[in-house]
């Protein structure tokens, strides 16, 4: 080969990666800005294609992919029907899921492959996140107010559509304090991918937890709470012949059915290694968060930052709190109360237990039927209970108290 033809094929080769490179930064804003379905997913090509020559592009992949995982489970849940029950006990149905007046039947294999289906967009989210060097220098501007989903299947991210709206509804506190306008662009940088690929395991956590066990009897039983019109056996039953919207405590037929939800959790396993993969996704949050704390306090620059450190002063628009050192250190503290029940270093105290407590690490790695209310109540933790040292309420209430008026809850769903 000769000099001159070594050097034009070389070119030619460069010029398609330089080019993919340059761009990377368009392709990333066009995908989490995107007006429709068609318009990301054509960017998000782009972005995959660029993975191996762009960290920017495994970044900005897999964040798309972490909210197309939400968007597949609010589609699978809309598609049947879903009216949320607007409850923390059950997070996952949480999503503000538009009316659907024409919905399809459902079953509950059809429900499991609809939370398998999540999940497995969550873990191709966290293995894109998981592609980026710890030093990249990574820079997104993204506005929460163009970021979205499409919700109802119809191919548009509409405004209603959008993080922000979808925020507001998850915490209605948000209305009674709008942000202001222009507010809602924060720079997404290296820090807030450790941040995301955390959510990716803790969602991932609890889709593997229902999936490691048969709820067929709950699903039948009450799930029509939830899908009054998808053909559950005992809608005709059990459902009023005039729905309205509502969460659960807003009406009485509801409220029955939660009950009947909890007291049908008693569910054996089905595949115990997704119990043992939930542990796994627990600890691995635990990591990334901590990973996310060192990658902020190496920050030097205060660009409408998404999760600031200390050193980064100012009140966040969005959460309307500033970041203390106490409350940093109070929430490494936490992670590793967190990690050392995981792994079983520490007990979880029960109130009818004296001298014993319960193994978290064999709870998720030795499973036996989950049963709510007798895990409540005592007999079913049982096989879980151990020698060791108890985790105490005085633990408890000193790592509380760091947090201030807006508390634990409010700073651990921001801090993740």
């Amino acid at each position: 080969m000769t000099f001159l033809r070594a050097v034009s094929l070389s070119a030619a080769i460069l010029v398609p990666l330089s080019a993919a490179r340059a761009d990377v930064p368009g392709a990333a804003t066009a995908a989490l800005s995107a007006e429709s379905v068609a318009d990301r997913d054509a960017a998000l090509v782009e972005l995959e294609a660029a993975r191996g020559s762009d960290p920017l592009a495994s970044y900005a992949a897999g964040s798309v992919h972490f909210f197309t995982a939400l968007e597949t489970l609010a589609q699978g849940l809309h598609r049947h029907g879903f009216q949320s029950p607007e409850s923390f006990v059950l997070p996952l149905m949480r999503l503000p899921v538009p009316p659907n007046p024409d919905p399809e039947p459902l079953t509950y294999e059809q429900f499991r492959a609809i939370l398998a289906d999540f999940r497995d967009g969550l873990d191709e989210a966290a293995t894109r996140l998981a592609e980026v060097p710890a030093d990249a220098d990574i820079g997104i501007a993204v506005d929460l107010t163009r970021l979205g989903i499409d919700l109802d299947e119809d191919g548009s991210i509409g405004a209603e559509e959008n993080a922000l709206a979808i925020m507001t509804v998850l915490n209605p506190m948000l209305a009674s304090f709008p942000p202001e306008p222009g507010s809602m662009t924060f720079n997404f940088d290296r820090a807030d991918g450790y941040w995301l690929e955390g959510y990716a395991h803790f969602l991932m956590a609890q889709a593997d937890f229902w999936l490691a066990h048969h709820f067929r009897t709950a699903f039948d039983g009450s799930f029509h709470m939830l899908f009054p019109a998808a053909g559950l056996p005992m809608q005709d039953a059990l459902v009023p012949k005039s729905l309205t919207p509502g969460d659960i405590v807003g009406a009485e037929w509801r409220i029955a059915d939660f009950i009947s939800f909890i007291h049908l959790v008693n569910w054996p396993v089905a595949e115990p290694e997704l119990r043992r993969s939930a542990r796994t996704h627990l600890l691995e949050m635990v990591r990334l968060s901590r990973e996310n704390w060192k990658a902020i306090r190496a920050e030097t620059d205060n660009d409408r930052e998404w999760l600031p450190g200390p050193h980064q002063a100012g009140v966040h628009p969005l959460a309307g709190l500033e970041v203390t050192e106490t409350e940093v250190q109070a929430w490494h503290q936490a992670l590793s109360m967190a990690e050392n029940l995981l792994e079983g270093r520490k007990l979880l105290p029960h109130f009818r237990i004296a001298r014993q407590g319960i193994d978290m690490k064999r709870f998720f790695e030795e499973p036996q039927t989950f049963d709510l209310v007798l895990s409540i109540t005592g007999p079913a933790i049982v096989p879980y209970l151990a020698d060791g040292t108890l985790l105490t309420s005085e633990e408890w209430n000193a790592l509380q108290s760091q947090f201030g008026g807006a508390g634990f809850m409010t700073f651990a769903l921001w801090f993740n």
